[in-house]
């Protein structure tokens, strides 16, 4: 429906666009007036309804300054042709020009300022106080200024057009003033605001303060992320370490690469600091660090690679049974810890380039929100979580079950009396047309099926509680010192922060969780694509997991819960477990789906389960015992390895004498 009015509204921005020149060459006032007022509206509704459109449109060179440059000049020419006094006329060309030159001049000023205030670097949860920097400019003049800027031309337009309907010169008059006046108050406040930043603190200064800061806190481990293109789909590799850093004996710090991850870093009282330039981050006061943890693989490494006194340690972000999970890449690393004894025999197939006294099992410390199986009470329906994968970098990579067989398994299950959560990886579609049109269908099918089930009232439910959630949300993102601002705001708000906000954090999102759930009732099919509710949450509702090759399967298996892999080749069964490890505790479901009545069976009465010794049994195997617990295995490796650094730091008894 939504995309259905889009399309309306755009052919409707086209055809009064069409009619303006019409109007203007017929001449039509009333109707320029029509088109005209059509234009303004549906340009602005379609900026916030649908600006992938408005993108496509600016590609194209059909950018929002030109189209209001059309319909200037559209109006000169109405103007003309109706006989407008000669003087209206050349008052109006001289006021347009004035306005259009004024933006020019206010673009160039603004900038000027964004490009003062790009720091080197960024920082949170640093005291950083001691930086007199200036604050951002008024959101009223920084942000979204040429939409603000470009409809100032509205007093100008009205006068010229009463003008033309009334014959008498003073609306022009009034509305040529107004357009002019509002454009040069605009203009005067930003230089005025320009002064300001141009007292911002140099390079050197911030990078001595930084290093001070640095230096008093003496990080010992530092998180060090980076990635080609950071969004929210990038930076959950991230935010899984954060509760396992804080728990660390060692001081931890995160490093990380690109400006963009600030918007989507999760609460932490951690030390941040973002390093864009590699020659930047050789600048900082990072000599205490000893053991340095990498969860992705990324080119810019490298530049944290060449710090010899330190360790590197490659963890990941998740053990699957994927290539990218034992890479060869990863012989660059002094050492690679995985969840349990699946991961280095995983790394068997590279034997020759990983040594295997090199790998270190160490469990994975953010599964302790699971719920274990004996704890699940199940609902009145079944509920079915759907999570693939996504299609890969590459079709070697490919194992998302959503293109083969995704649209076939939701309408087998929307069969079967179940409830349907379907989570799909943040990535589906950025490579592959046909995993974006398999999503669509997908999103589609489970609609449908809530209205057939009477979704009416469940939607109220839903609309009665996003109040609530928008309230913990923004509390939440204000808790992660997401502010929202540029680099010189996130400097000037960074302070030490308060540790006992943890709790706060942590009552907050369960409370999100609990009432998003109790709002969607007991059947209602849910499509989850924001980071709330998280996965793990997603697993604590579902009663079965369907998923593909991927690291969320491993993280199921700490639940006990049955899970089906699905076998879109269609492979042997015997040949799909000896080619994955987490297959050995799956049910295993074939392209065409037939075995999906009997795998249901598993989480209806009376529960028959066949697989369950076989999941408790790859349980350990795959995330390893469950005593000592994970977070203590991992915070053990930490200190082994930082003492080892350590050690070999430490000069030779030889080198003392001499």
């Amino acid at each position: 429906m939504r995309g259905a009015t889009d399309l309306l509204l755009a052919a409707l921005l086209g055809a009064a666009f069409a009619a303006l020149p019409v109007c203007a060459l017929l001449p039509s006032l009333w109707g320029f007036a029509a088109a005209s007022a059509v234009t303004y509206a549906a340009d602005e509704v379609l900026h916030a309804r649908a600006p992938e459109f408005v993108r496509r449109l600016a590609t194209l060179q059909l950018t929002r300054p030109l189209r209001f440059a059309v319909r200037t000049v559209m109006l000169l020419a109405l103007a003309s042709r109706l006989d407008a006094p000669d003087a209206v006329l050349v008052a109006a060309l001289a006021v347009f020009s004035a306005h259009f030159a004024m933006m020019m001049l206010f673009t160039a000023v603004h900038h000027a300022i964004r490009r003062r205030r790009v720091l080197p670097l960024v920082v949170r949860n640093l005291d950083m106080s001691e930086l007199a920097v200036p604050a951002q400019p008024p959101a009223l003049l920084y942000r979204r200024f040429l939409r603000k800027l470009l409809h100032l031309d509205l007093p100008a337009h009205a006068g010229l057009l009463a003008v033309l309907a009334a014959g008498s010169s003073r609306p022009a008059e009034a509305g040529f003033a107004l357009t002019v006046g509002l454009t040069a108050v605009a203009v005067l406040a930003l230089l005025g605001q320009y002064r300001r930043a141009r007292r911002m603190p140099e390079r050197d200064e911030v990078f001595a303060a930084v290093n001070r800061q640095l230096a008093a806190y003496r990080p010992e481990v530092a998180l060090y992320f980076s990635f080609a293109s950071v969004s929210r789909d990038f930076m959950y590799q991230v935010n899984m370490w954060i509760e396992t850093l804080e728990q660390l004996d060692l001081r931890p710090v995160i490093i990380l690469r690109e400006r963009a991850s600030y918007r989507y870093l999760s609460r932490t009282w951690i030390p941040v600091v973002c390093v864009p330039k590699a020659d930047d981050l050789a600048e900082l006061e990072l000599s205490g660090v000893r053991v340095v943890l990498y969860p992705g693989n990324a080119g810019k490494n490298v530049h944290m690679l060449r710090v010899a006194e330190a360790k590197h340690v490659f963890i990941g972000h998740g053990d699957s049974d994927k290539l990218a999970s034992s890479n060869r890449v990863s012989k660059v690393y002094d050492e690679i810890w995985v969840a349990g004894r699946a991961g280095r025999d995983r790394y068997q197939r590279v034997r020759h380039a990983i040594s295997d006294s090199a790998i270190v099992e160490v469990g994975r410390p953010q599964l302790s929100p699971i719920r274990l199986h004996q704890d699940h009470t199940p609902g009145p329906l079944p509920v079915v979580l759907y999570a693939p994968t996504w299609e890969g970098w590459s079709d070697d990579d490919c194992h998302t079950s959503l293109i083969p067989m995704g649209v076939t398994l939701i309408e087998r299950l929307l069969t079967q009396n179940v409830r349907v959560v379907y989570k799909p990886h943040p990535l589906t579609g950025k490579r592959s047309a046909e995993a974006a049109a398999a999503d669509r269908a997908i999103r589609d099918l489970l609609r449908a099926d809530n209205e057939r089930r009477g979704a009416a009232e469940a939607e109220a439910a839903v609309a009665a509680a996003k109040p609530r959630l928008r309230e913990i949300q923004a509390r939440l993102d204000e808790l992660a010192g997401r502010h929202g601002g540029d680099d010189a705001t996130q400097l000037r708000e960074a302070h030490v922060p308060d540790r006992a906000a943890a709790a706060e954090w942590q009552e907050l999102r369960a409370e999100w969780h609990r009432i998003f759930w109790e709002s969607r009732g007991p059947l209602r099919h849910n499509v989850i694509l924001k980071q709330l509710p998280s996965l793990y949450d997603c697993f604590n509702q579902a009663d079965i997991l369907i998923s593909d090759v991927s690291s969320v399967v491993a993280d199921f298996v700490a639940s006990l819960k049955p899970y089906v892999l699905t076998n879109a080749r269609d492979l042997p069964d015997e040949e799909f477990r000896a080619a994955y490890t987490t297959a050995g505790g799956a049910y295993l479901l074939d392209r065409a789906c037939t075995r999906l009545p009997d795998i249901l069976d598993a989480v209806r009465p009376p529960y028959a389960d066949p697989m369950a010794p076989a999941r408790r049994t790859l349980k350990e195997y795959v995330l390893g015992p469950d005593l000592p617990p994970s977070p203590v295995r991992f915070n053990a490796a930490v200190n082994a390895l930082a003492a080892k650094a350590e050690a070999e730091r430490a000069p030779a008894p030889t080198d003392l004498v001499a």
